[in-house]
């Protein structure tokens, strides 16, 4: 991972242009943290409130997860003429194909698809804290796709980080025999399907991340902003037509006006609910995505995993779950692997790589 490329053609003394950039670099990636983890955060607590008040959908919670991506229209119009002529001075020789970019689309779009369902399964069968806390097993997978797929290094910090999460998932495992789930279900039901498919859906997350950073190394090299949300739209149109088709083979789309009708809060709240998680997971995508435009998928799951410690203390706070010894520690741990690998990326920021920077020093001197 690198800092933003800086011009050097200009002069030492006109070094208030790689400012300028660094400044809107940052300010770039500021508003995309905060919306992964606004949006991951939001949806996943929304998710959660929704199987709480009698909402049993796995198919439904899958599909409101890509269906929002309409709300980006606005955001594609916008950028759209801005960038039209920075990206026809890119002058590239091989632009992708219809084909070849179909073809990226449609495969991410299914595998985006599959992760939802798993992680709607994960949902419904464990407790928020626990699916949260499970759920930072995607960093470990990432940090290996990214090792074959990116070329990530790794690194004793990154390692260390690996062991830590590694040890909290396992301690989740481990914890009290008699613990029943927000659904009540067994323990043994509990460790085959909850725990089973939160794990796979992170392992696939992850994956989509890598294949994703592959895209825009090999594929869309030169785009700019516009195509991250090309990537967005089309990827999640393909998501919601898979999850659609589901939703209507399986049948549950009957039961749905029932589940309507039944819903604790009422039938406005149970759409109301429903609206926010699609748009509260748009916000998020275009956060993720717009971090692997400017970093890598590993920085994008890193600032994902942030707010999954984050969730388990909130659980408690509003749903009112039971935060255990175990749960505790597996917390600590979780946070400190998070730590591991922020410190890694800002040793690798550090190092003074970038001549834009050093003549930058060498300015104010």
């Amino acid at each position: 991972m690198s800092a933003p490329p800086v011009d050097h053609h200009p002069p030492p003394q006109s070094s208030a242009i790689p400012r300028t950039i660094n400044k809107n670099w940052w300010l770039r990636m500021a508003t995309h943290i905060l919306c992964v983890l606004f949006g991951q955060t939001a949806a996943t607590l929304l998710g959660r409130l929704y199987y709480n008040k009698g909402g049993k959908s796995v198919w439904l919670t899958s599909l409101v997860e890509t269906v929002g991506f309409p709300v980006l229209i606005p955001f594609y119009l916008h950028f759209k003429p801005l960038t039209y002529h920075q990206s026809t001075q890119t002058n590239r020789r091989n632009p992708p194909s219809i084909l070849i970019l179909s073809a990226i689309y449609i495969s991410l779009g299914a595998l985006q698809s599959l992760t939802s369902i798993l992680y709607s399964v994960g949902l419904f069968y464990l407790p928020l804290s626990t699916f949260s806390l499970i759920s930072t097993t995607q960093l470990a997978f990432n940090a290996f796709f990214a090792f074959f797929l990116n070329a990530q290094k790794l690194t004793p910090l990154i390692v260390n980080s690996l062991v830590l999460l590694t040890i909290s998932t396992v301690l989740l495992v481990l914890q009290s025999d008699s613990e029943e789930t927000q659904v009540g279900i067994s323990r043994k039901r509990y460790l085959t399907l909850g725990f089973v498919c939160t794990v796979a859906a992170s392992a696939l997350y992850s994956l989509g991340l890598s294949l994703t950073q592959l895209s825009f190394q090999k594929v869309l090299k030169g785009e700019t902003f516009t195509m991250v949300l090309n990537m967005i739209m089309y990827q999640s149109l393909v998501a919601s037509i898979v999850t659609l088709l589901a939703l209507f083979i399986s049948g549950e789309w009957n039961d749905l006006q029932g589940e309507m009708v039944n819903f604790e809060l009422g039938k406005m709240a149970y759409l109301v609910i429903m609206v926010c998680i699609a748009v509260a997971w748009q916000i998020a995508t275009i956060g993720g995505v717009g971090l692997i435009f400017e970093v890598s998928s590993l920085f994008s799951n890193v600032i994902s995993t942030l707010a999954l410690p984050i969730i388990p203390i909130l659980a408690v706070v509003i749903f009112r779950e039971k935060m255990n010894g175990m749960k505790v520690i597996a917390t600590v741990l979780a946070i400190w692997g998070f730590a591991s690998y922020v410190y890694q990326h800002y040793l690798d920021e550090s190092r003074p790589e970038n001549g834009g920077e050093v003549a930058d020093e060498a300015s104010e001197t």
